[in-house]
């Protein structure tokens, strides 16, 4: 009768496969959460910028009527309450600048470059605006403006990211979501006047 060989420990440790998946599921455990969490992150301010689009579109409208010049702060105060509503932490800033016309928004003001550089400078003329006495690379004023002014509305929402520990994959921990539009007043009154003639400097 053949006696059997003792089965030695590192062959038996070797042929247990009982706690396999245990430790398969540490290697992928991190990153399926880290995957989850990037999803969830994502989908939370995909979301918190589309109700962002929405609140700007509405308060510009508000803002083109004729009494939407007397109504800045509740327009305003409407706004910040959509966004704290879906993000307790943010913070909310305006901006508006109005324009003759909608091809004037985010251009600069027209000048005669007489000496080739590319800037406004050395007395050259330029073309005046926004009235402000000074050469400026955005020919918009601050404010509504008045009637039949295109009117460049934008909100910049600051807010801690939902979940700060996305860092480690380089994402800042704050997240910066900007919207803005772009609409005429009515036509409630005449329009102002048109630009004045400068000089650079």
């Amino acid at each position: 009768m053949r006696r059997q060989r003792p089965v030695r420990p590192l062959v038996a440790l070797r042929r247990d496969a009982s706690g396999v998946a245990l430790v398969e599921f540490a290697l992928v455990a991190p990153v399926l959460i880290l995957t989850l969490l990037g999803l969830f992150d994502l989908s939370y301010n995909m979301y918190t910028a589309s109700v962002l689009e929405g609140a700007i579109q509405k308060a510009g409208r508000d803002a083109t009527l004729e009494s939407g010049g007397t109504q800045n702060g509740s327009i305003d105060d409407h706004m910040r309450e959509v966004v704290l509503t879906l993000v307790p932490s943010a913070t909310v800033e305006f901006d508006r600048r109005h324009y003759a016309d909608f091809d004037d928004v985010d251009r600069p003001e027209d000048f005669t470059d007489g000496n080739g550089d590319g800037e406004c400078n050395h007395d050259e003329p330029f073309e005046d605006v926004n009235r402000n006495g000074r050469w400026d690379d955005d020919r918009g004023q601050a404010g509504l403006g008045g009637a039949r002014d295109a009117v460049l509305y934008s909100v910049t929402v600051s807010y801690p990211r939902m979940f700060p520990y996305m860092r480690i994959i380089g994402l800042s921990d704050t997240v910066v979501a900007r919207a803005r539009t772009v609409l005429r007043n009515q036509p409630y009154g005449t329009q102002n006047a048109g630009a004045a003639v400068g000089s650079c400097k």
